[in-house]
């Protein structure tokens, strides 16, 4: 699939043995540059959307840190408005305060009294029994309040750190892409203008009637989404770039789609798991196919073996023939 020789541990890393000797040479080692670019911008975007997805769930995990923190402090501000009852009560009860009803019995110098002295004592007792319950109630509710925050705050710091290290691989992938780059500009400039000529191709092959191929248009199918494509014939490859005028392979994709009102994801390995699977031999007009194992290119078929695709820097927007390029399977959005 790629010319190995040209790196020797990863693809930012060229092989100086393996520089081109003659012009056809020269122009198979930018196409395999390219290529090796192609794969580390899907990487990238993947990487960054796993990225967002991380930060997602660290803003989430923070939101709950925040909320059950403050349940915790209103529930640790509730136990702290009983402990002045319970904490007389408790030392009353350590000194042998005498609150029952046979004492009241000995003390007591009428029955008047004694009734007085009973129903104050039935009071008492009833408000204590209350403190006692909601104070129970309070504590009970600032355990599970600071249990939930202590979970909140582990998860909270979980999400940062797996955000921080799908972060770091980011900006690997995002050097190593800068640096394919430079390779591919550098071995594109290095062609004549003849072969950067024929590099770049026609946009339409021989006999490819856009018209009839669009007949029976249906708004909002993957038709309608081709016809859009179709439009920016011509437009150049762009590394990350998902149009108006400019764009990566992935990026076309979704920007036609999203034409016709469908928000597709952004990259080829996204994209293959969008929509239901189509098999080769029932492929139609406007469906979405996947090109080489680790799904790295996407196109729109454009029917009889054709596609519509941003294939690689110095390639414009065209409609090309896919059986130069390794299938891998077909979507319907």
């Amino acid at each position: 699939m790629l010319a190995t020789a040209l790196y020797a541990s990863g693809p930012a890393v060229a092989d100086p043995v393996a520089l081109p000797s003659t012009a056809s040479e020269a122009v198979q080692r930018m196409i395999d540059l390219s290529r090796q670019s192609e794969q580390l911008n899907q990487q990238a975007l993947s990487a960054q959307d796993e990225l967002d997805a991380k930060l997602a769930v660290q803003e989430e995990a923070d939101a709950k840190l925040a909320a059950t923190t403050q349940v915790a402090d209103a529930a640790r501000a509730e136990v702290r408005k009983f402990q002045p009852v319970i904490d007389r009560t408790a030392i009353a009860t350590y000194q042998g305060a005498r609150t029952n009803r046979m004492y009241a019995v000995l003390v007591s110098d009428s029955p008047q009294q004694l009734l007085d002295q009973m129903s104050t004592l039935d009071v008492l007792s009833a408000q204590t029994a209350d403190q006692l319950k909601e104070f129970k109630k309070a504590t009970d509710a600032a355990e599970s309040a600071e249990s939930a925050a202590r979970a909140a705050a582990d998860a909270a710091r979980g999400a940062a750190e797996k955000a921080d290290q799908v972060r770091a691989d980011l900006e690997r992938k995002r050097s190593e892409l800068g640096g394919a780059i430079a390779q591919v500009i550098e071995a594109w400039s290095s062609l004549s203008v003849k072969d950067r000529s024929a590099l770049a191709g026609s946009p339409f092959p021989p006999g490819f009637d856009r018209d009839t191929l669009l007949q029976g248009l249906v708004p909002g199918s993957g038709t309608s989404a081709l016809a859009a494509g179709l439009t920016r014939v011509g437009d150049p490859y762009v590394w990350g770039a998902t149009g108006p005028d400019k764009f990566d392979c992935s990026g076309l994709v979704q920007w036609a789609f999203k034409q016709v009102g469908k928000n597709v994801p952004r990259t080829s390995s996204a994209q293959a798991s969008y929509g239901t699977p189509v098999s080769k031999e029932n492929m139609q007009p406007g469906d979405v196919v996947f090109f080489y194992s680790d799904i790295s290119h996407v196109g729109i078929y454009a029917g009889n073996g054709l596609m519509l695709h941003a294939s690689t820097f110095g390639v414009p927007v065209a409609v090309a023939p896919m059986g130069t390029t390794p299938f891998h399977s077909a979507r319907r959005y």
